[in-house]
């Protein structure tokens, strides 16, 4: 049996929920479903459960644009987003739209009948389904949920204790009294550091090379401020967001125009919050900041548990590991009875699905972003990649604001298909996200990420400012974005140019 929906959405985590509720909310008259491999909402938030888990963004930007996060914590723990994004889909009429435990394995569009068609697996009975609609938005995020980036480490299979990976953290895993490493220097390792010191013996978080980090206010005291005059919730969430907008692009523009006092004023509260007895080299990275994204830790508490004595850390490289632990290249030796491998994502786009346009295989590494949103030669198709200098959530409201006004600007002008092409002068060789970042992640998802742009509307800047007035009030009808209609069947995108 075949199911059709105006928009098929992939995935209900914080992007598909999003996308769903703004088209209620822009009233554009469609039909949609939602496709989630998992059981239940949440996408990323879902997955994790490692100890700590929390976001790496402020909760004023994270959120919805359209539903304030109530709450004065600058970052929130998994569950407490997990549930934010769950109430927003029960608010908006959108889980019973969702078809839970569905694999997408591929999608493919089809000229003659305007239709994306769609496999799914139901991956508690294998049986598979086909669904078909007039567009579809890919809001997976670009991670692998089957497996993290981990690598080899030489000696591992003398190890005689447990290693772990974040990703798949196991629910019975106990680590009270035990010596844990945690291995890597990114948002994760610098979580479960003082999220496991609580019950470990120790633990020793064993970084190749140091990251930015900044420590931050746990309670944003400007939202516990206006929550004691009383303010109107929605008034204080638009005001405290509006605020750290301005506050991520002031941080990030500054780190470009004069990166030797970005990284002076960084290294500066660092040394205030560790203290004197902690080397300064375990925090000094060799790179600008925000080449690689900026770790925040709320009150400080990476650098309490370092003061403590409660867990340690070291910046070397693993030589082996032995029986017994880790010995670095420097010839120290680690012991340890549980060994954390945080060193990674793996990047996947459409949660791994193939998909073709007539029958030609697309490979999603070819595609060129426009505007940051739609993808070169995909007709009727949309994939949601957040910002890497800002809230992933910024981005994502935008897009969604911008796919429903589109879909309301086809409806009036009685156009049935869109398309962005790329020309060869648009393209250029880096990814969307590797002009931004130097991140172990990104270079490893050179393979599959869209490419980025030269010009005009297929650059990704990653400017709030910037993509707001594109996406909200630019021309849908600029002179490369072509629509077709239903009534031109042997050529159904067909050129509609205001220039």
């Amino acid at each position: 049996m075949t199911r059709h929906v105006d928009v098929l959405i992939i995935g209900a985590g914080l992007s598909g929920i999003g996308m769903a509720c703004h088209l209620s909310r822009e009233n554009t008259g469609r039909s949609y479903a939602i496709l989630e491999r998992r059981s239940a909402i949440g996408g990323t938030w879902d997955l994790f459960r490692y100890p700590g888990i929390r976001s790496d963004s402020d909760m004023l930007t994270f959120g919805y644009g359209f539903r304030p996060w109530i709450g004065t914590k600058v970052l929130a723990d998994g569950p407490h987003i997990r549930r934010y994004i769950a109430e927003t889909a029960e608010e908006y009429g959108v889980t019973r739209h969702i078809c839970f435990g569905r694999k997408v394995v591929k999608s493919s569009w089809s000229s003659a009948e305007q239709l994306w068609t769609t496999e799914a697996v139901d991956e508690q009975t294998g049986d598979t389904e086909t669904y078909t609609s007039n567009f579809l938005v890919g809001c997976t995020g670009y991670y692998d949920y089957d497996k993290g980036f981990r690598p080899q480490f030489p000696g591992e299979e003398n190890f005689g204790g447990q290693i772990v990976h974040p990703q798949h953290w196991p629910e019975d895993l106990d680590y009270r009294g035990k010596r844990v490493v945690v291995i890597g220097s990114g948002a994760t390792a610098i979580t479960l550091v003082p999220a496991m010191s609580e019950d470990a013996a120790h633990v020793t978080m064993l970084q190749r090379s140091p990251t930015y980090i900044a420590p931050l206010p746990a309670e944003d005291p400007v939202a516990v401020g206006m929550k004691k005059a009383k303010l109107p919730a929605a008034l204080a969430y638009k005001t405290g967001r509006a605020r750290n907008i301005a506050l991520q692009r002031a941080s990030f523009a500054l780190s470009r125009s004069n990166p030797a006092l970005s990284r002076k004023l960084l290294l500066q509260a660092v040394r205030v919050a560790v203290g004197p007895n902690v080397d300064m080299r375990h925090f000094s990275p060799s790179y600008n900041p925000w080449d690689q994204r900026l770790c925040i830790v709320p009150n400080g508490d990476l650098f309490k548990v370092l003061r403590s004595g409660r867990a340690s850390i070291v910046t070397d490289r693993i030589a082996t590991f032995t029986e017994t632990g880790i010995r670095l290249e420097s010839g120290e030796e680690l012991p340890a009875d549980i060994i954390v491998s945080a060193t990674g994502l793996n990047i996947q786009m459409l949660g791994g699905a193939a998909i073709d346009v007539d029958g030609t295989p697309i490979a999603t590494r070819d595609l060129v972003a426009y505007k940051g949103a739609l993808m070169s030669g995909l007709p009727n198709a949309m994939m949601i990649i957040g910002y890497t200098n800002a809230s992933w959530t910024l981005k994502a409201d935008l897009a969604a604001e911008y796919f429903c006004r589109l879909l309301n600007h086809m409806k009036a002008k009685g156009y049935s298909s869109f398309v962005a092409e790329a020309e060869d002068a648009d393209r250029a060789p880096e990814s969307m996200m590797g002009g931004a970042l130097t991140s172990g992640y990104i270079a490893r998802g050179d393979a599959v990420m869209p490419r980025q742009g030269r010009r005009g509307p297929w650059k990704v800047i990653n400017n709030y400012y910037r993509d707001r007035a594109l996406l909200r009030k630019a021309d849908l009808e600029d002179g490369i974005l072509r629509f077709g209609t239903r009534s031109a069947a042997a050529r159904p995108v067909v050129e509609s140019r205001s220039a």
